[in-house]
């Protein structure tokens, strides 16, 4: 995880308001941040999931009874995640909302990862899971996951009960399990393997209410670019893609970017790992930037193009542009210039 990557205050916000309904005040559950009530209103605000621990601690102090895990994510509101909701709310089924959901989890308040495999007999499962965050938070984050992952299908399509099953890594509270069965529709698995959300297969291809197959392409679209930006402001990423911006043209190895770093390659390469990416992944995406930008913006021809971006010949970089969108660098020119 990268712990200074920017994000909005959206997850401050609603552990406040938490706080204040269990009768603290929303300077307490702020406290050690340097951050205000007033600065978590303020849409140019962002934060850190460094401020997110801090402030999730702090409600865990403050509201030592109950699951405020399962409350916060229980009050998880799509409406209020800007364009990741909004490709999620367009999304034409289940399965596609899940595949941007899962692609784009970093947009969200989520401080874990979440992972999807299919299971033998088609059921999807989404396991959760918080290695990067102190033991003695994970279960909180963990629990506001999967809680927020079951606001958001019922969001989607209120009439259709797609969570067959969930099942915790973690033993059940001493006070009992009347709040999970609530958020839930019935009692988790506790002391599980891992923790993970059965999603039932023969849903995954129904429509969603608000299917929009244009508008959840122009969602996904702005997410990736939104994701893009905030990763390259912060961390190892950050730097490497610099690198890779500047010598473009001819790509330095992941070796020689080590060295300008002061490591090796095998630190560098966890470190991106630790971040969620790697030198593949980076280089990749600063190609696609800038063969999108070249291709609408500028009157080159595909050929001096590849070669901008570093390809010996124009048939790979063809083929990689179909891998990242689908269709050939031509056909994406000729469409950009008819919606001009």
């Amino acid at each position: 995880m990268d712990w200074d990557q920017p994000r909005p205050p959206v997850s401050l916000l609603l552990m406040t308001q938490i706080a204040v309904d269990h009768g603290a005040s929303a300077e307490q559950c702020l406290a050690g941040t340097g951050l205000t009530p007033q600065q978590l209103l303020d849409p140019a605000v962002e934060v850190t999931p460094r401020h997110d621990l801090a402030v999730a601690r702090n409600l865990l102090d403050l509201v030592p009874t109950g699951q405020p895990g399962l409350e916060m994510g229980s009050r998880f509101q799509l409406s209020e995640q800007g364009i990741y909701g909004f490709a999620l709310l367009s999304s034409s089924t289940l399965r596609q909302a899940i595949d941007i959901g899962v692609t784009f989890v970093e947009l969200a308040f989520a401080m874990g990862s979440v992972h999807s495999r299919t299971s033998d007999n088609g059921d999807l499962l989404l396991v959760l899971e918080a290695s990067d965050i102190p033991p003695s938070m994970r279960r909180f984050y963990i629990e506001r996951d999967a809680a927020s992952i079951r606001t958001i299908a019922r969001g989607l399509s209120p009439k259709l009960d797609v969570i067959k099953r969930v099942q915790f890594a973690f033993p059940p509270p001493d006070e009992g399990v009347t709040h999970y069965a609530e958020t839930f529709g019935d009692t988790p698995t506790f002391d599980a393997p891992e923790s993970v959300l059965v999603i039932d297969g023969a849903q995954l291809d129904q429509p969603l209410p608000g299917a929009n197959p244009h508008t959840a392409a122009h969602a996904i679209e702005q997410c990736r670019r939104l994701l893009e930006s905030r990763r390259a402001r912060t961390g190892v990423a950050g730097q490497v893609r610099n690198r890779l911006l500047a010598e473009i043209a001819n790509p330095p190895a992941l070796d020689a970017v080590a060295d300008t770093l002061h490591m090796s390659g095998r630190t560098l390469r966890k470190r991106l790992a630790a971040e969620r990416t790697s030198y593949r992944q980076l280089l990749d995406e600063v190609r696609e930037h800038l063969a999108e930008e070249l291709l609408v913006s500028a009157r080159l021809p595909v050929e001096q193009i590849a070669h901008r971006l570093g390809y010996l010949e124009a048939t790979s970089f063809s083929q990689a542009f179909r891998r990242w969108k689908g269709v050939g660098p031509r056909e994406f020119r000729a469409g950009s210039t008819s919606r001009q």
